[in-house]
């Protein structure tokens, strides 16, 4: 198996190496650059070569956490503290406060679903960011106490 992936990959680079040297060159328009078959080929191996390695990511992640019950209950309470943040977050956020007329006066057209999915965001950041912080500290308080 390892012989099978070491010719896949030396096979891509090579051609990722072939391609690279159809590329234009710097002095050209990038409007050219940008409508090259090199660049759209380099970018088609980049998103397999991506594809390939989440795919495998998950695929060995789900089966450690499957073949370790423990560890499967640590995710499931992990995955359902980090619903609980989007949940909070979602109450949180405001779609109302004026910011679709304060876009609106910057000609930027949006709605309240779409503020509100970004104060969603943002909450969700700040408080995954407290959570880690919070974290960090009781970590270093208890280790200075033992």
């Amino acid at each position: 198996m390892n012989k099978y992936v070491k010719i896949a990959l030396a096979v891509l680079g090579a051609a990722a190496f072939i391609l690279w040297l159809q590329l234009p060159s710097s002095d050209a328009p990038v409007s050219e650059a940008v409508n090259s078959g090199a660049v759209h080929w380099m970018f088609m191996i980049v998103y397999f070569l991506l594809a390939v390695a989440v795919l495998f990511s998950v695929f060995f992640a789900l089966k450690h956490m499957f073949a370790n019950p423990q560890g499967l209950k640590r995710t499931l309470i992990g995955l359902a503290a980090f619903l609980v943040v989007i949940a909070l977050s979602y109450v949180l956020s405001d779609g109302g406060d004026g910011t679709v007329e304060t876009m609106a006066g910057r000609g930027i057209t949006t709605t309240e679903s779409v503020v509100k999915n970004i104060g969603t965001g943002l909450n969700v950041f700040f408080l995954l960011v407290i959570i880690a912080v919070a974290s960090m500290i009781w970590g270093g308080v208890k280790k200075m106490f033992k």
